[in-house]
């Protein structure tokens, strides 16, 4: 045997003694006599087999488990999937070989990692992204292949060098685009970090090698200020016993390369370097929330914090289990620093993620039970989105990648298309996102190829079909389940259009009855006739309705509206409108459209009909009441009507001393083409952006015409006062609730 063979076998001798001696550390079962086994099938598979670096290729299985023990905390079980998740890919061997040998669940990941061999993009794109979506099926029934993944990519991206540079650039951009969000998702940080990083040394090696450079350049300025920074934090912790570590942890080449495109600013002035994080022992586990606030304190009593830059991790976890307390303070230079506060269970948790949460999972200990809830919810979130057959590869990759972060739903179309929609979007939003014309005309629709209405809510992964008909037309009904901003107002412009046709034509047909019966009988008696008797309010409501065929024209409804009038057709058949109004009792419910009545009846309800001619009724401008709201009418001198909120401050003074001037009121249509002026008060974090943010939610988003906007800043605040246009409550609703998730505010209301 050659002394190269002899050194070759130590050299994967010592690998695999390096990953055993980390694994007896561990907090692990010690079950070494599977991992060994596992160790030896893949040495001999991968015999005489060479990576493109020219070391031998049991090496990666070897450093994959390594990664997967050391770095992320994975069993026994685990390391064996590592240890083997090339020999079916590369070998004769089957997955029904290594499940007779190694049992049902590390068989199980096996498969699910050789499913992804290869990457995801490139000539075989459909196929990679069909191979990705079944990797996340396995994962989706057990993360710990996903897990063994990211250790498997890691490696690769510390070995990339070996590989041509088209390679490195296919494999660090996929790395970039999807194997790193995915780190985040999961909570493995350090691994997040060094993947964005190693993609960015690939895919901007001068940029990297710069940032590099002058990170090394300013490192002894840099240890400096941490070190006058930390003393007097050392000296105050030390005094009361804390058992901690206090170290300086400076950004990623990557992080600070987008804060430096982000803020268009050179590296210079990128002030936060660096932050300082502070990992201490509690002195009983009950107590480490409570320890964390402390050592808060003791910094806050030396440094002053920052006003809006307290980021509390600690009493509501990030969704991927991460926990800290971040502050911002000013260090004694006049820079901004940013400390982070952790148990030593917290810092496990945020390096490793959902695999070291796992070993602090006890029966009782909900706050990490919580969270492993919240990984299950996701995982059947991504597993919905899956079950659906060859979507497209880049939009299907598109949709896992958004999924990452949001809490949006992605539905596909019956091609694969894939569209996304706020949580409870329904079978219509869907029609109308298509197109407006598939919108008008649905009729129904197929989710998972099962007939539903069109009321019906979507859930991720549903793939819909929507069923039309020519003559199907808009419906006001829809109006109650139709949520999406741009889907409503495509909505309700239609439904004017198509009314307005709609009552055209009924005028029409109404014109031919009436001429139909005598040529000298006078249509106006008959049409306030047929709005009483039919309890609507205007003509164009009536003429709607017969142009609808919702009321049919002819001698029945003749008869109807005789027995209710006293044989009322005979007798003002040819007599003018004005004679009705002395009939005042038989008429009460008409009130609200005749608006030559003299007095306003107190016992009645006044009816507001937003679009209609303000002849009775005016607005209060104390308190601008909108279609929506609950209202109640003041009755003036001359009998007109001034509409107050029901807890409009004035009202309330009204309602004290004049209560017999006082009407109730109601909306009739919260819908109408009139605006209302409305006020908003919006505070948050004063940002870059966030004001060309919140107007491209108004205008663009939600299509509110803004009539005014003022900001003023303090202190890293702002506060903002918006004079909008809407035409009811729901709108301001809907906008506040769109305003707040900004990251940067805080609150949006409605304010007088």
């Amino acid at each position: 045997m050659s002394n190269s063979k002899i050194s070759e076998d130590e050299l994967i001798e010592g690998e695999f003694q390096k990953l055993l001696s980390e694994y007896l550390a561990s907090n692990h079962r010690k079950r070494t006599e599977i991992i060994e086994r596992a160790y030896h099938f893949a040495k001999e598979a991968h015999q005489g087999v060479l990576r493109q670096s020219g070391e031998p290729y049991i090496l990666h299985p070897i450093a994959v488990a390594r990664i997967a023990c050391k770095e992320i905390g994975l069993g026994s079980t685990s390391i064996c999937a590592a240890l083997l998740h090339d020999v079916v890919e590369d070998t004769e061997y089957t997955v029904e070989d290594i499940e007779n040998l190694f049992g049902k669940k590390i068989a199980q990941l096996v498969d699910g990692l050789t499913k992804i061999a290869g990457g995801i993009f490139g000539d075989k794109a459909s196929q990679q992204a069909e191979n990705f979506r079944k990797l996340l099926i396995t994962m989706s029934e057990d993360i710990r292949v996903i897990l063994v993944k990211m250790a498997d990519r890691l490696h690769n991206m510390r070995t990339l060098s070996s590989l041509y540079k088209s390679k490195q650039h296919k494999i660090a951009g996929e790395t970039l685009y999807i194997y790193a969000p995915l780190a985040h998702r999961l909570g493995l940080f350090e691994i997040k970090t060094e993947l964005e990083d190693l993609s960015f040394k690939y895919e901007n090696p001068d940029i990297y090698n710069e940032i590099k450079q002058k990170i090394a350049a300013t490192e002894s300025e840099r240890e400096t200020e941490f070190k006058n920074f930390a003393v007097p934090i050392v000296k105050k912790l030390d005094e009361l016993g804390i058992d901690y570590e206090i170290k300086a942890r400076i950004k990623s080449v990557y992080s600070i390369w987008k804060k430096m495109e982000n803020k268009h600013i050179p590296f210079e002035e990128v002030y936060d370097l660096y932050a300082v994080r502070i990992i201490f022992n509690p002195k009983r586990e009950e107590d480490e929330k409570r320890e964390c606030w402390e050592i808060y304190s003791i910094i806050t009593d030396i440094y002053r914090p920052h006003p809006d830059r307290i980021r509390d991790w600690i009493s509501r976890p990030k969704a991927n289990g991460y926990q800290a307390l971040h502050l911002t303070v000013m260090g004694k230079d006049g820079n901004w620093v940013e400390v982070q506060i952790r148990s030593k269970k917290m810092d496990e948790i945020a390096e490793r993620g959902f695999a070291a949460h796992w070993k602090y999972k006890t029966g009782e200990n909900t706050d990490y039970n919580e969270r492993e809830n919240e990984l299950d919810t996701w995982l059947k979130t991504i597993k919905e989105i899956l079950e659906h057959p060859e979507p497209n590869a880049l939009d299907f990759l598109d949709t896992i990648k958004l999924n990452l972060y949001a809490s949006e739903i992605f539905v596909f179309t019956p091609k694969g298309d894939i569209k996304t929609f706020p949580k409870d979007a329904t079978a219509l939003d869907f029609a109308f996102t298509l197109h407006s014309d598939i919108g008008y005309h649905c009729i129904a629709a197929k989710v998972n190829h099962k007939l539903v209405p069109l009321s019906h809510r979507l859930q991720s992964g549903d793939q819909v079909e929507i069923l039309t008909s020519k003559s199907q037309r808009p419906k006001q009904e829809w109006i109650n389940f139709i949520t999406t901003a741009k889907s409503k107002t495509r909505l309700i412009t239609a439904l004017r259009k198509d009314r307005k046709n709609i009552a055209s034509k009924g005028e029409v047909m109404f014109k031919a009855f009436i001429e139909a019966q005598n040529e000298n009988i006078d249509s106006d008696p008959i049409i306030q006739k047929l709005i009483s008797h039919f309890k609507i309010s205007r003509r164009d409501e009536l003429f709607f309705l017969i142009g609808n065929g919702d009321i049919t024209l002819d001698s029945n409804i003749l008869k109807a509206i005789e027995e209710k009038g006293d044989n009322f057709i005979i007798r003002y058949l040819k007599k003018p409108f004005t004679a009705l109004s002395s009939n005042k009792n038989s008429e009460k419910e008409n009130e609200k459209e005749e608006d030559d009545n003299e007095f306003i009846d107190r016992t009645s309800i006044f009816y507001i009909r937003p679009d209609e001619e303000m002849k009775r009724y005016t607005f209060a401008p104390c308190c601008n009441p909108i279609p929506g709201e609950e209202v109640v009418g003041y009755v003036n001198d001359n009998e007109t009507v001034t509409i107050h909120k029901v807890d409009c401050p004035v009202a309330t003074r009204l309602k004290s001393s004049f209560g017999e001037r006082l009407v109730a009121a109601r909306w009739i249509d919260n819908v109408g083409q009139k605006s209302f002026s409305a006020s908003i008060e919006i505070n948050g974090i004063d940002t870059v952006g966030v004001l060309n943010h919140i107007t491209q939610i108004i205008s663009r988003d939600m299509a509110i015409n803004i009539r005014s906007i003022t900001i003023e800043t303090k202190d890293g605040l702002f506060t903002g006062k918006l004079s909008i246009m809407v035409n009811d409550t729901k709108k301001i609703t809907t906008l506040c609730s769109s305003l707040k998730k900004i990251a940067e505010v805080k609150s949006a209301v409605r304010v007088e």
